[in-house]
């Protein structure tokens, strides 16, 4: 995680770094800073679907329903702008079963 860190803010910095870094976060539990690299990640890229599928879920698992049905929207129209049909398809799905869950 430190190296992925030691590249943030340089020439290599960008969505897929970020998105990294997000995994690294994860995998150590921080869920928050988790979000918040991938809400970087975003504004590197804001059509970046994996990102914003990942997002929606990391959002959904901490309690923040909301926030990820907004998540998995912008996903679902970044994923039909770069024609990622099978991430659209599992975003609709995730996004579906939040709206039908007792708020």
């Amino acid at each position: 995680m430190d190296s992925l860190r030691a590249l943030c803010g340089g020439p290599r910095d960008g969505a897929l770094l970020r998105a990294a870094l997000a995994n690294a976060l994860v995998a150590d539990c921080a869920t928050s800073a988790a979000i918040a690299e991938l809400r970087r990640a975003l504004e590197f890229d804001p059509d970046y679907s994996a990102a914003w599928k990942q997002l929606g879920k990391l959002l959904a698992d901490s309690g923040d329903a909301m926030a990820a049905i907004d998540a998995y929207r912008s996903g679902i129209a970044a994923a039909q702008q770069r024609g990622d049909k099978q991430a659209e398809k599992e975003m609709t799905v995730f996004l579906r079963r939040l709206e039908k869950a007792p708020q």
